[in-house]
């Protein structure tokens, strides 16, 4: 089957999964809802199949005005990989979106290059994988300065890195996740 079609069915799946949920408290759809944030990593590599459907996931998703303004880095080397992440679990892979601008006051490309980057975790937790999300300021640091071993233009910056890898067998995904606001706090029905 087309790995294009393959992705836009995941897509398509996760979308009507979360329109169809008739409650948040249903622990089927609560590793992909709730976007349960892995925490502990199990060795084992992913397969290159497993790469290019996050990667493939991540470059449909929707930009403004279909710019597309993200550039995909997979970091697969774990001698670069240590560098951006010390704790990094061998086995695992990093993937940094950056995008043109300074990564700060470059909005819309930073909205982008964050669905790409949800497009991605979505994909991961569909397929039974593990990722977590870094933002942080020393971490983008840490990365930008990597940019020529990381292939990143000089006028692009680090958005974000999503670490990806399998789970540790038995865990939980329900009982780690955050815990949430109540939706009555941050939600307003008119």
């Amino acid at each position: 089957m087309n790995k294009k079609l393959v992705v836009f069915v995941l897509i398509f799946t996760l979308g009507l999964i979360c329109l169809s949920a008739q409650t948040t408290n249903n622990p089927a759809l609560f590793p992909i809802i709730h976007n349960f944030s892995a925490r502990v990593f199990a060795p084992e590599p992913l397969t290159r199949a497993e790469i290019d459907t996050l990667v493939h996931a991540g470059l449909r998703a929707p930009s403004a005005g279909n710019r597309q303004p993200w550039l995909v880095t997979v970091v697969q080397d774990m001698g670069l990989a240590s560098q951006i992440l010390p704790n990094i679990t061998e086995g695992n892979m990093l993937i940094v979106i950056s995008g043109a601008g300074d990564g700060r006051t470059n909005g819309p490309i930073i909205l982008c290059c964050a669905l790409a980057a949800q497009n991605m975790f979505l994909a991961a937790m569909a397929m039974g994988l593990g990722a977590r999300q870094y933002t942080n300021a020393a971490l983008i640091a840490r990365t930008n300065n990597l940019k020529a071993e990381l292939g990143i233009p000089a006028d692009h910056n680090a958005i974000i890195v999503t670490r990806f890898g399998r789970l540790m067998p038995g865990t939980d995904v329900v009982s780690s996740a955050s815990p949430r606001h109540d939706p009555a706090q941050k939600v307003i029905y008119r």
